[in-house]
């Protein structure tokens, strides 16, 4: 009887071959059910211990909070006054405008949104927003619970809630931020 051993190089190769099959099927698993699924791209970043969001289609720029000029005796969710791209805009205190919630550091960065009616404004933020992208089929079916400008959103495979702000119903519902130029 003649014993037939393999070499290094065969062992290695059908490991090899053995993990490649294993991590296609589990993508092909994967592709099957992610392939037709509409995403809602977003920023999103930290506002006290929770995460908040704002659709990316509606951001338009980052600046630091240091262009902000302070207007004595303004509202209170109003922070000052700032110019971008020639235009007056109003500084917001988002927390402010989304019922006092606490942000955990100060915020340093500005973003300038467009407020839904073609309008733009700025609010202020924690830190740069990270994208990220959220499945369209979650914010509807969180949108049809929601009662105010902020919708809870669970981000399927992170198990994490995203408060997505929906900013044409945030600025329906506030007083005194129209831009002053």
């Amino acid at each position: 009887m003649t014993a037939t051993t393999r070499g290094p190089e065969e062992v290695q190769d059908q490991e090899v071959r053995a993990l490649l099959d294993e991590r296609a099927t589990r993508l092909r698993g994967r592709s099957d059910t992610t392939a037709d699924e509409t995403v809602l791209m977003v920023a999103e970043f930290p506002l006290g211990e929770e995460r908040y969001a704002i659709p990316l289609a509606s951001l338009r720029a980052a600046l630091p909070l240091r262009l902000v000029t302070a207007v004595p005796l303004s509202l209170p969710h109003v922070i000052g006054v700032l110019r971008y791209q020639g235009q007056v805009l109003a500084a917001l205190s988002l927390a402010a405008l989304l019922g006092g919630h606490g942000w955990r550091q100060d915020p340093a960065v500005l973003l300038v949104v467009d407020r839904g009616d073609g309008e733009l404004c700025a609010l202020d933020c924690e830190a740069i927003p990270r994208p990220l992208s959220i499945s369209a089929a979650a914010v509807e079916s969180a949108r049809t619970h929601a009662e105010g400008s902020v919708i809870e959103v669970l981000v399927p495979g992170s198990r994490q809630l995203i408060h997505l702000i929906d900013l044409p119903r945030l600025f329906a519902g506030a007083t005194g931020v129209r831009n002053v130029g």
